[in-house]
């Protein structure tokens, strides 16, 4: 079923619209959620949370693009619920990529800027990205894959893999001071 037929089973509110927005994402979304958390209860609670989000949410709102909608829901939850686990505790190779991405995004806490309009300017930036260093930076901080894992994925080594994401993250900071975001 596509997306826009799920969308308007949503509107009608058909509760079978959970269960094809589940069939059809289910898999993506637990990938999402588990690059993030290791237990399989976190990973199943964000995801299930992430459906109830949706629920509630669609009507009034009205998402261009479900899948990417989805995905940013599952992504946060997880993002939260590792927050939680860890409180203060270092144990998650997301947590290390966090960090990496720190060094160049600006702290939005008591700045204007909306995080629509940060994701704008950086899908900007991404855009005028080499296609392989762009699906290496998405693979890493938007789906939270490991170095490793992105290097057999695209079949490169793993020193490759972390040149490519520092050398982005270094033009990302620039095109950032360029847009009027220099945060010191």
């Amino acid at each position: 079923m596509n997306d826009a037929s799920i969308m308007e089973m949503f509107r009608k509110r058909d509760e079978n619209a959970l269960k094809e927005l589940k069939s059809k994402y289910d898999g993506l979304c637990c990938y999402i959620a588990g690059n993030i958390l290791y237990r399989r209860e976190d990973i199943e609670e964000c995801v299930n949370s992430a459906y109830y989000d949706i629920w509630n949410k669609i009507p009034p709102e009205e998402p261009n693009d479900l899948k990417t909608y989805l995905c940013r829901i599952v992504r946060n939850k997880a993002i939260d619920r590792l927050k939680y686990n860890t409180a203060q505790k270092r144990s998650s190779d997301y947590e290390v990529s966090l960090d990496e991405l720190s060094e160049c995004i600006p702290d939005r806490r008591g700045d204007d800027i909306s995080a629509e309009k940060l994701a704008g300017i950086i899908s900007s930036f991404l855009r005028t990205q080499k296609e392989l260093h762009r699906k290496v930076f998405v693979r890493r901080y938007w789906y939270g894959d490991s170095i490793s894992k992105i290097a057999e994925f695209y079949d490169i080594n793993e020193k490759t893999v972390a040149t490519y994401l520092f050398r982005t993250r270094k033009k990302l900071k620039e095109y950032l001071k360029k847009e009027g975001y220099d945060y010191g």
